[in-house]
């Protein structure tokens, strides 16, 4: 729901799509994995992922078996962030050079060069300042996947910029959705394929960013 919402939107306000832009993601939960999965579908480059314990940088773009070894640490191990850096060779950030994979312990994504932040990890966790720094470095569109995530002052930051700026409450409201169509099943005895659900999902989010 979030990507088909922030595809309404490029498409609206900038004639634009996600194929070939830069997206920094916030996060490694569902939210997080499953709009990767679904940016690389759009040809977006994902360059970030996130948790508690810090960031990892791919600048090239994580792959799918990458995204997978993600999803698949985080929602049935319930490993750490820093599991990928070790698997994958990332090298600890010190200065002077940015290796093809990077790890930042305890740092945020927002430092990182981007057309597309997506912050969908947690509450409050883009400030005024990384709002500057977004803007400075070239972001042009932030679409929220998690409640809240941006703080008063980093929204002010958005709004006075006059980039595209995707608040979760509308931006977010895909799952909601699907247990809505999910209802509608039950309701109605019918079994929809996995793809009319994601047709259906995109119409309904077209119909949200109209009414927005």
């Amino acid at each position: 729901g979030l990507c088909y919402f922030t595809a309404e939107a490029l498409k609206c306000m900038r004639n634009d799509s996600f194929a070939g832009k830069t997206v920094v993601i916030s996060g490694s939960g569902n939210v997080a994995t499953y709009t990767a999965k679904k940016l690389l579908e759009l040809g977006a480059k994902v360059v970030t992922m996130s948790d508690s314990d810090g960031t990892i940088y791919v600048p090239e773009g994580l792959s799918q078996e990458q995204l997978d070894f993600i999803f698949e640490l985080k929602n049935i191990y319930r490993g750490r962030i820093r599991e990928f850096a070790e698997k994958y060779g990332c090298e600890y950030f010190e200065g002077g050079r940015y290796p093809s994979a990077t790890y930042y312990p305890g740092q945020r994504p927002w430092g990182v060069k981007c057309d597309i932040a997506m912050p969908s990890a947690t509450q409050n966790e883009l400030d005024g300042d990384d709002a500057r720094t977004l803007l400075a470095n070239g972001c042009f569109a932030v679409s929220e996947g998690a409640n809240m995530p941006s703080t008063p002052e980093a929204v002010h930051e958005f709004v006075n910029a006059k980039i595209l700026y995707a608040p979760g409450k509308a931006a977010n409201a895909g799952g909601v959705s699907v247990s809505g169509l999910e209802m509608a099943q039950n309701s109605q005895k019918l079994t929809w394929t996995a793809e009319e659900v994601d047709a259906k999902l995109r119409g309904i989010m077209a119909d949200i960013h109209t009414q927005c």
